[in-house]
């Protein structure tokens, strides 16, 4: 749902997951080539949600520590001081899907102690609900590390840190305590082939910087 997701996406494509097929409402596989090798109707999309291979990547305009997801409104809910996408699919496609979020701007506005209204669901309150079958949040992934929920009480973690970037910094920019070591690795960088397919071929127009600035 965003452009440097989408890019990532495609990247795989041409990388490691041939098969992949990005989705959102009616959806083609193109080949490298443009030829179309695939086709999804939207009547049929729930029916792989039902299989458990579709993984749904979203933003989020307030995270908290339990990848609890606010994309509606924030302030109180009887009168709101700024009115946002709404709920949408956010509580079914975390029920329902594994959920990773892309925030390109990691702030103590966004990554808050709890979010003002809940439209994904975490993993406090799928527990709570009894409805966690099917609910799994691998990953955050932020414009300035990666971000999991492997801890004993399900709370968010930093996994990896972006090359440049200190531990400090990214603490800093959160608004709840992050559990995190000092030895934290730094995030993969792209291969020569991944920087040329991304620069080359997938965003030749160079729209990634409008989202994620180079630093």
């Amino acid at each position: 749902m965003a452009p440097v997701s989408s890019f990532g996406a495609r990247l795989a494509r041409r990388t490691f997951a041939p098969e992949l097929l990005l989705t959102d409402g009616e959806a083609m596989l193109v080949g490298v080539d443009g030829e179309v090798e695939g086709w999804l109707p939207y009547r049929r999309h729930l029916t792989m949600v039902t299989g458990g291979r579709r993984h749904v990547m979203m933003g989020a305009s307030q995270i908290d520590r339990y990848g609890n997801q606010n994309i509606s409104c924030v302030g109180d809910w009887s009168r709101p001081t700024r009115q946002l996408l709404g709920v949408r699919g956010a509580p079914v496609n975390t029920l329902n899907n594994p959920v990773s979020y892309w925030i390109p701007r990691h702030s103590p506005r966004v990554f808050v102690e709890r979010v003002d209204m809940v439209s994904g669901v975490g993993y406090d309150r799928a527990a709570e609900a009894g409805v966690t079958r099917f609910h799994r949040i691998p990953r955050v992934v932020s414009d300035l590390g990666v971000f999991d929920f492997e801890t004993p009480d399900r709370s968010m973690r930093l996994a990896s840190r972006h090359p440049g970037v200190t531990v400090a910094q990214v603490r800093e920019a959160t608004g709840f305590a992050l559990p995190a070591g000092d030895d934290v690795p730094y995030t993969r960088e792209p291969t020569a082939e991944e920087l040329r397919l991304i620069r080359e071929v997938i965003d030749p127009r160079g729209l990634r910087d409008r989202e994620v600035p180079a630093r």
